[in-house]
């Protein structure tokens, strides 16, 4: 069963959240969550504030246990843009566009799937000697 939460127009930009979300990615809820209460970023907050409720929404709506809980996937999509203009030199003005972003986290209680390894093949070895390279 999957237990999807979203969180919408977080202003915080996008590319700062996403280095949140890298972190917690395919990661047990319980240790993302610890995970989060302990990162210096201001993005950890929202972020945990999702999990919870997301791990709350599966324990009551579905009846799943949060040990079970893994995260599945957490995307992070850019929304809208707030644009403001800041005074430049002799009258004219920049643009300052503030980014919001859109949180998208699924949580999952099937098994996780393993990766395989992979096998490391070694390259063949081109040996060539000194008498085929003076020929």
């Amino acid at each position: 069963m999957e237990v999807i939460a979203k969180l919408k127009s977080l202003r915080i930009a996008p590319r700062k959240v996403r280095l949140v979300a890298g972190l917690i990615r395919r990661m047990p809820a319980e240790a993302a969550e610890k995970q989060l209460v302990f990162l210096n970023k201001a993005s950890s907050l929202p972020v945990l504030k999702l999990l919870r409720s997301a791990i709350a929404n599966a324990e009551h709506n579905f009846k799943l246990d949060k040990q079970s809980l893994w995260v599945k996937a957490i995307t992070v999509d850019g929304g809208m843009t707030i644009k403001r203009f800041r005074p430049r030199a002799h009258g004219s003005a920049a643009p300052i566009r503030k980014r919001t972003s859109h949180v998208t986290l699924i949580l999952s209680d099937e098994p996780r799937p393993v990766k395989a390894k992979r096998v490391y093949k070694p390259r063949k070895a081109v040996s060539k000697t000194i008498k085929q390279q003076e020929a």
